[in-house]
This record gives C-alpha cells, structure tokens and sequence, in this order.
C-alpha cells in the first residue's frame, strides 16, 4: 500500500526550481594557507609583476601607482592592490532581458550556468560529432532558458559556420539575444567589435537602455598564463568599460603547463593573475562591475592534456572560490568539465564531485559547469537538460538542513509512534513535499519492475525526449519582432528566422 501510495504522489508532484543560495560551508583551505597563497599572490604581482602590457595599459598603470622593473614587467605593490580591491564592486547585477531573471553576484550566492568555447557538437540521433554552428549555439542556449537550475548563459560553443570575427562576434550576441531572457555571456575578437554589439543590445531593448539594464556581460581573458597581459583582451576590456558592460575577466592557468604543478604555486599564480585584471578595471573606473574568473584548470602531467575531471580540478576550483570570498570579490571557477566523450557514468561522477565542491564553497557563478563533454570541446543538448537536474540537486545541497519553526515536533513524533507508525499522512509532511524536497526531472526513482514496465528509459533517453518537447515549444518571444527585423535590416545577422 505505502508503495502505490508513494507512486501516485510521485506522478503529482512537479520539481521544485530552487533559488540560488549561499554557499560558503565547505573550506578546502586552512586559515593558514589561504593566507600563505593570498599573501604569495600579492608577492608575486609586487615582485614579478606582469609581461606584455600594451602602451597605453602601461601608461594607465604607472600614471595610478605601478611600478615597473628593468624587465618592462609592470609590478603592483601590495598597498595598492588592497586599495583596488577596497574600491571595487563587490556585488555585480547581472539582470536578465526579462529585468526579473536576473542575478546578483557576489557573497558567494551560488549560480549554475554555462560558458566555454567548445568547437563540437554530440548529435543524439546520429552520435555523431560535428563542428558547431550558429544555429547549435542559439539552441543551446534556447535550451537554457528552459532550465529552472540553470542561471545564465555565456556562450558555450563558438559558431564555426561564422568566419569574419565582426560577423561571428555580431552573431554570437544576437544568438543569446534571442534565445533566452536570463542574463547572458559574450567574447569579442578584438575590441572595434565591441560598440556595435552593445549598441544592438541597446536597440534590442526599446525604451530602456543597455547602461541601465546591462543584461550581457563580456568574458574577456585578459592574461596569457604565465603572468602575461593580452593586447586585444586588454583592448576589450577598456571598450566595455568605456561602454558600460560588465565583466567577467578570466585567468586559466593550467597546473603543470601554464602555472605550476604544485597546485598551490598554481592558485598563488591564479589569484595574482586575477587580480592583475581587477587593478586595471578599477584604475579605468573605480567600482565598475567586474567578475573574477579564476578558472583554475589543471594538466594531467602524464600528457599534459587539460583535465577538466580530475579531483585536482575539483579542489583547486573550490580553492579559488575560497580565496575570493575571502577578498570579497565576485567570483567565477569552472567545474563540470568531464573528460567523458559522453553523457556515461564517468561524466556524472567527474560533474557531480567538481560541481559540488565548487558550490559548497562558494562560488558566485560557476562556467563551463553544464552541457559540456570532451574536456570542453564538446556541448550537448542532452547533456545540458540532465545537469540541469544534477545541479538541481546540488543547489539543494547547497542549502543545507533548515531548523524552521515546527521542524523538531515533539507532539507528532508521539502522535505517530503511538498511531499509525508512519509520517506519510501528517500535515508537516504534506507542507514540506514542496517546500523543502526537490525532485528530479529526468532521474529515475522507480522500483526496478516499474522501470521495466515503463519501457526501461535511460536518462539519456529521457534527455533526448526532454529536448525534443523544448525545442517543440513556441520559441522565446521576449525580444519583439519589430525590434528583431530593424536589427536584421542593419547588421549582418545569418541566424535563420525560421528559429
């Protein structure tokens, strides 16, 4: 009876999307190195400085207190460094097109979302691996927009059917554009492309402007690991200054490769490059709103292949995470980088622990973390809708065990032990089915005879089905049609309209 009870319930209650929440409990680091590491993060920038800057980055830097050694290594010392953190932006706004949908990021408030530069796609009906396209990247991220545990989107493959870089930057916005209403994520090529695109998004919004509604952020990778600034990146980064687009700046050091083995050489080099960022936005514009991704990638050093999987990947990023919280910074790591070709075992276990630890400790947003195979090379729809439920559960880790008011009922532990011996009619129960239990999408929870009966549906059947259902909706109509043709008439846009 208790069985066939549960199953009518099951088929009656919808997952519930949980809100982002605080995380912050897990401390892979110690008290003492996460001041040994920040303190050899401010003596590297102090001592060793960064290579490579472009004159007038140079002349911004020693124009606000920068140094500069015998080398034309431009050095931070520690005072001013700790004087731009005091005057950066601690909590960056991140609304959606739909202003409601959007995030704030920061305080190690955790979200999920996408990100990356894969180059393939895993096509469900053929298993085959092709080449992305424009229209794989405006379908990913339709994708996303129907995914209530998936918070933004920047862009998680490069459309490679797009060959001028005016074209495939012009592209790449509109695509997100398009898609979906949560916030989303953008590159440039060079920094020209910049205006353009922000004034498409300026015109996208009608009788709000781009500066008060900044519904896209760039992600621009302003360092070349070891310690080297990247001219165009750097060129980006002062067109979406100048231009009111938020940031999310980026170092990807890889231990063993591009940073050191030891992965705390590796996250002391990380937090130097990160920061190296911060102190030149905030020498263009004290307090403009600007993410830290601290992607702390690492090398599996019998190849020297990046390891997005492995458990050096997964605690090196809650590591990052901790040591921006601790600064108060807004933060950004990668997880969910599994090396599996496909949706298998492998890619669930590497997601699950990298994501978990990643958001246990903190982070404010976490790239890369959905829809990604093939040590991000590879996206996948199917995939992106199963971490979709994944991370549902994670966030529901993420919020931990609640001590509400009735959640310790003396009088109904007595009530039952003493009647009918179960908690499956009380009135807490039947409060907190929604309230405080989240339930999967596609995750199975049947017996082994129901599953059977029920046609023995694996996830990634259930996720090819799941797909299918999105991409039979009536597609995202936030973006008005009149708007959309005067961009078209315009720009050269090349996604189809039929989409």
């Amino acid at each position: 009876m208790r069985r066939s009870r549960l199953k009518r319930k099951a088929s009656s209650v919808r997952a519930t999307p949980l809100q982002p929440q605080v995380g912050g409990r897990f401390a892979p680091l110690t008290a003492e190195k996460l001041i040994d590491i920040t303190n050899s993060a401010f003596a590297i920038l102090e001592q060793i400085g960064v290579g490579g800057a472009p004159p007038d980055i140079r002349s911004l830097a020693l124009e606000n207190g920068a140094g500069e050694r015998s080398n034309g290594r431009i050095t931070f010392s520690r005072a001013l460094v700790e004087d731009m953190i005091e005057r950066a932006c601690k909590r960056v706004e991140l609304p959606g097109f739909l202003r409601e949908r959007g995030i704030e990021v920061g305080g190690g408030r955790v979200h999920i979302g996408t990100g990356g530069a894969a180059v393939q796609v895993l096509e469900a009906a053929t298993e085959i691996f092709r080449d992305s396209t424009l229209e794989d990247l405006y379908s990913l991220m339709r994708v996303v927009d129907a995914c209530d545990n998936i918070h933004y989107s920047l862009r998680p493959v490069v459309a490679r059917d797009m060959t001028d870089p005016f074209v495939l930057d012009i592209n790449t916005a509109f695509a997100g554009l398009k898609a979906t209403s949560k916030p989303i994520g953008t590159s440039f090529f060079e920094p020209a492309n910049v205006a353009p695109v922000v004034g498409m998004l300026d015109a996208a919004l009608g009788e709000t402007s781009f500066a008060a509604q900044p519904f896209c952020f760039a992600s621009v990778c302003h360092v070349v690991p070891p310690l080297t600034l990247a001219e165009e990146a750097c060129g980006v980064m002062q067109e979406c200054v100048r231009l009111g687009m938020p940031l999310q700046i980026c170092s990807a050091a890889q231990a063993g490769a591009t940073s050191p083995a030891a992965l705390a050489g590796a996250l002391a080099q990380g937090l130097a490059e990160s920061l190296a960022g911060l102190v030149l936005v905030n020498m263009m514009k004290p307090g403009f709103p600007c993410i830290l991704a601290f992607l702390a990638f690492v090398s599996d050093l019998r190849t020297g292949a990046m390891t997005g999987g492995s458990g050096e990947a997964a605690v090196a990023n809650a590591a990052a995470a901790q040591l921006l919280l601790n600064l108060g910074l807004p933060s950004t790591v990668s997880a969910g980088m599994t090396d599996a070709k496909t949706a298998d075992a492998q890619s669930g276990y590497e997601k699950g622990y990298t994501i978990a630890l990643s958001a246990q400790a903190g982070a404010d947003m976490i790239n890369l973390s959905v829809g990604m195979l093939g040590s991000i090379m590879v996206a996948s729809k199917e995939a992106l809708v199963i971490d979709n439920d994944m991370c549902g559960a994670i966030m529901r880790t993420v919020r931990g065990v609640e001590l509400l008011d009735g959640s310790i009922d003396l009088d109904m532990i007595e009530q039952v032990v003493t009647g009918e011996g179960h908690f499956l009619g009380t009135a807490q129960t039947l409060d907190l089915m929604t309230k405080e239990y989240l339930y999967p999408s596609l995750g199975d929870r049947q017996s082994v005879s129901d599953w059977l009966e029920a046609g023995a549906l694996t996830v990634w059947d259930k996720a090819i089905a799941r797909v299918s259902e999105i991409e039979a909706l009536p597609a995202p109509t936030h973006l008005p049609g009149d708007i959309e043709a005067a961009l078209r008439e315009r720009l050269p846009i090349h996604l189809s309209e039929r989409l």
